[in-house]
């Protein structure tokens, strides 16, 4: 380059003077408030995170894993007609020690834990938990049992872990018991499930038919107990079953349906009918006869003219029927010892019908008729 003459770059550089210095730097002071400020609004989201897990841990438990959430459970199985399901429930099943041990038969019999047997529960609410000083936890429950309401404390304890959730079982298994004495007939219902003694009494067929019967049965729930059978008929007894392992007793006495009392009314007519076409003075078995002191002449004649109106009450396992009046004809020739004079004798002859019906194991009823004889 020749002497005097300038460098373009280096004009264009020093015409452009030199750089402009940068901003000031941001006080020290400005930015620890922004950290501050940064920080304190990572601890509030951080504290409604653990607020919110917490919440939601809560409403978890409360829903699924706490003691009442047990109870609420199993009665919801009940509501639905689960019996099957119920029985599973931890501390619900029974065996015979534990009955004995509360006081009750050992021998009762779970026939009536099944979906068959079981009456609807519903508006089912949970009222109230309570710990108690033993650790253990009174949970009380409201419902409908059928029509009636009702109100039920469960008492349940901790039966361990599953994870970090809680296990709970009944501390007294919410079964009841039934003792059920039907007079009047072997067999009866219970919410229209039908049951014979021989197949739920220890005993078998060998059963007494006035002896009670104990029945397992859930606790809470509602029970209809009644017969209705071509003999015997009752309108039935509503039991509500509120109170784990408790003892119900249920007596119902039957009484002989119209239709049966018809039938009994028609072979007592049959009976004394076939007692009229006996020719002697004193009918075999029979509640009517005639006394002479004279000879007979000819065979005696007999007809009914008044049949008895015949009723059937209960009498134990069986039945009876009570003293009914009724009137037989006896037409008879008689020749007197004393002159040898024959006399016709045409006359009414009233008795006393009585009788006592058992019913027999296949259901059929054998009717004896009695009397205090001649009058």
């Amino acid at each position: 380059m020749e002497p005097g003459v300038k460098d373009p770059a280096a004009v264009g550089a020093a015409a452009a003077g030199p750089s402009a210095p940068a901003g000031p730097p941001a006080p020290p002071d400005r930015r620890r408030s922004r950290l501050g400020l940064d920080l304190t609004l990572l601890a509030i989201v951080g504290v409604l995170l653990i607020a919110a897990v917490g919440a939601g841990a809560a409403a978890i438990y409360r829903e699924f894993y706490s003691p009442a959430a047990f109870v609420e459970r199993y009665l919801g199985l009940l509501a639905q007609g689960r019996a099957a399901d119920a029985l599973t429930v931890s501390g619900v099943a029974v065996d015979s020690a534990e009955l004995e041990a509360a006081g009750l038969p050992a021998t009762a019999s779970d026939a009536l834990l099944r979906r068959a047997a079981l009456a609807t529960l519903t508006d089912v609410r949970i009222v109230s938990e309570e710990t108690t000083d033993s650790g253990t936890v009174l949970v009380t429950a409201d419902y409908r049992a059928g029509a009636f309401p009702g109100s039920t404390t469960f008492e349940v304890k901790r039966d361990g872990w599953v994870g970090v959730a809680p296990t709970w079982t009944f501390v007294t298994s919410p079964l009841a018991l039934m003792d059920v004495t039907v007079k009047g007939s072997m067999t009866f219902d219970v919410n229209g499930f039908t049951l014979d003694k021989r197949q739920v009494s220890p005993e078998g067929v060998d059963a007494d038919p006035v002896a009670p019967v104990s029945l397992l049965v859930f606790s809470p729930g509602i029970y209809s107990v009644s017969v209705d059978t071509a003999i015997s008929a009752t309108r039935g007894v509503a039991v509500l079953s509120d109170s784990p392992m408790a003892n119900v007793p249920v007596d119902l006495q039957a009484f002989a349906t119209p239709e049966f009392v018809q039938i009994v009314q028609q072979r007592v007519e049959e009976f004394l009918t076939s007692c009229a076409q006996q020719e002697v003075l004193q009918p075999t078995a029979c509640p009517f006869g005639f006394v002479v002191q004279d000879r007979i002449v000819s065979p005696p004649t007999w007809s009914i003219t008044s049949q008895p109106t015949v009723s059937v009450v209960p009498d134990g396992a069986g039945w009876r029927i009570p003293a009914a009046e009724a009137v037989a004809h006896i037409e008879v020739g008689i020749r007197s010892l004393f002159d040898g004079s024959v006399r016709d004798v045409a006359e009414d002859v009233p008795f006393i019908v009585t009788g006592s019906i058992a019913v027999l194991p296949d259901g059929s009823a054998s009717i004896t008729v009695g009397g205090p004889g001649p009058q």
